[in-house]
């Protein structure tokens, strides 16, 4: 089986397509493109006509590459911004008119259950109790599992389009804007805190985005060029990155080897959020993947095909 899976997310459109079996699977193409739906309406939890346009016109590119690969099905996402926004039913009927199928928009906790369905994909299993963080435009999803099984999951509209929009930063950031981030993320997430110093988690698994970036900084790749099912981060290394970048000035950012242009504005809270989960919970490992939602669809669709077939 052929499949196209489109995560269509605040920040970037995902495309996946992917051939599986019941037991097996081949990555066929993985792209993002910017789409910016978490652009300044965010605010007023609206999508604006030129946010439309631009995913309009990135489908339109995306459903030729589509076509051109004979998938057997397609499967298209939206999340936080389209989940959050007040004129959603008017976003999903241009898309659905667009690509001609249907659109599931997913709940926070569905997202999370894909987002740790992703990493079952990558790793198989998680040995070690595990915090899952997936960093997005709209949401943050923070998942405690071990081994097959998550042990509580929380989605909150936290993600760096939204604190970009919401707070006004200087360029670079000054110390007392890194605090009143941090005690932003304190608030919003003090449960997630909480849970991963009473189950003892050392263990941080990044999924995609702006952990991505943070691993083609160290490995001064450029975005894309590495692909990694999972790549262990350094302690010493990540906090390296984290004082480089939010000591850094927008332009200076864009010079970085293995700065992603979608990302050059929205990685400074998202490490600082990182640093903060990893300070307050005691965190000794950091884990990336690119696996993640679109990956967890398959992951899905995989286990569809093993029970039809009787494995």
């Amino acid at each position: 089986m052929k499949t196209a899976i489109i995560d269509l997310g605040t920040n970037t459109c995902n495309l996946l397509i992917a051939e599986y079996t019941a037991t097996d699977f081949k990555i066929l193409h993985q792209s993002k493109q910017l789409v910016r739906l978490g652009d300044l309406k965010i605010r007023d939890n609206m999508i604006s006509s030129e946010a439309i346009d631009r995913v309009l016109a990135v489908l339109d590119e995306q459903q030729k590459l589509i076509e051109a690969t004979g998938t057997d099905k397609l499967q298209i996402f939206t999340t936080s911004a389209v989940r959050e926004a007040k004129n959603k039913e008017a976003f999903l009927q241009a898309v659905q008119q667009k690509m001609n199928c249907q659109i599931e928009t997913i709940t926070g906790e569905k997202e999370a259950e894909l987002i740790f369905k992703g990493v079952l994909l990558a790793l198989d299993t998680l040995e070690e109790k595990s915090v899952i963080l997936d960093i997005g435009g709209g949401s943050n999803e923070l998942i405690l599992a071990h081994k097959k099984e998550m042990l509580w999951q929380e989605s909150q509209p936290t993600g760096m389009a939204r604190i970009i929009n919401q707070f006004v930063l200087s360029d670079p950031l000054k110390p007392m804007e890194i605090q009143i981030l941090q005690n932003f993320f304190s608030a919003r997430h003090q449960a997630a805190f909480l849970q991963c110093k009473n189950k003892e988690i050392n263990t941080l698994i990044g999924c995609s985005g702006s952990f991505d970036t943070i691993a083609d900084i160290i490995d001064q790749t450029e975005p894309g060029e590495k692909q990694r099912v999972h790549y262990e981060i350094p302690l010493k290394e990540f906090y390296r990155v984290h004082t480089l970048l939010i000591h850094s000035t927008h332009k200076q950012r864009l010079e970085l080897k293995g700065m992603d242009n979608v990302r050059v504005d929205l990685i400074v809270p998202a490490v600082i959020f990182i640093e903060h989960l990893v300070k307050l919970t005691g965190i000794t490992k950091i884990i990336q993947t690119d696996f993640a939602l679109r990956e967890g669809v398959l992951y899905d669709l995989m286990k569809s095909e093993a029970k039809n077939s009787g494995q």
